[in-house]
């Protein structure tokens, strides 16, 4: 999706930035994440946001630490800029973020505010800013095979005519974050290299599935 304000680079962005930790949520740059908010710090977030830059960095916990009041978080998330905005009139917004790249934790920061704030770094990642790059080294047909697989298996639907359609970076990138797949999955398909590693990823995390037969999220470490 295009935004308003796109970003050429890392030194337009800004290096600390207010963190919105979700388990299971996967970001992908130029991708859109829907989002649901009702707790008060993460309110308070969408406001101070909404005033500024309107970017947040969406990150995971680490999974065997969810439970703690400030869990641990992974070490790559991806920032995020507000591109939709709705008060739902029971106090919650209703937002869309749109992914802009993905960052490195470099260290949390001492806020007054409610909610999470970290500087942030972008090495390895500047690739994110270019549109499309490795596109077309990704194996589109093993891909859609694999798919096809998959939705059969699970006696699942899809549109087609969409899918063939989808330019191979929108069509990896989505996939990923609509895969079912658990939080580990998710964070190594954030993390991967390039856009052809994740769609190989992504084949071999679907392949391993259709392997264990058709069942729910999976827990399969990939680390």
């Amino acid at each position: 999706m295009a935004i308003n304000r796109p970003y050429g680079g890392p030194a337009e962005l800004p290096s600390a930035v207010p963190l919105f930790p979700l388990e299971g949520a996967l970001l992908l740059p130029r991708c859109q994440l829907p989002l649901n908010v009702f707790e008060p710090r993460y309110l308070a977030m969408i406001d101070d946001a909404l005033k500024g830059e309107r970017i947040i960095g969406i990150v995971q916990p680490v999974p065997a630490l969810v439970t703690t009041a400030s869990p641990a978080l992974q070490g790559v998330g991806c920032l995020g800029r507000i591109t939709e905005f709705a008060e739902s009139g029971d106090g919650r917004y209703i937002i869309t973020l749109t992914g802009v790249a993905r960052f490195r934790l470099v260290e949390e920061v001492a806020a007054a505010t409610l909610y999470r704030q970290a500087r942030i770094g972008f090495s390895g990642f500047e690739d994110d800013f270019t549109p499309n790059l490795g596109a077309d080294a990704v194996d589109r047909g093993r891909l859609l095979k694999t798919l096809a697989a998959y939705l059969d298996a699970n006696r699942l639907e899809a549109d087609w005519e969409s899918i063939k359609d989808a330019p191979n970076e929108a069509l990896v990138n989505a996939l990923a974050m609509m895969s079912p797949f658990g939080a580990r999955e998710k964070q190594a398909l954030l993390e991967a290299s390039d856009l052809a590693a994740r769609a190989e990823m992504l084949i071999a995390v679907t392949e391993m599935a259709l392997a264990r037969g058709p069942s729910g999220e999976s827990e399969t470490p990939l680390q």
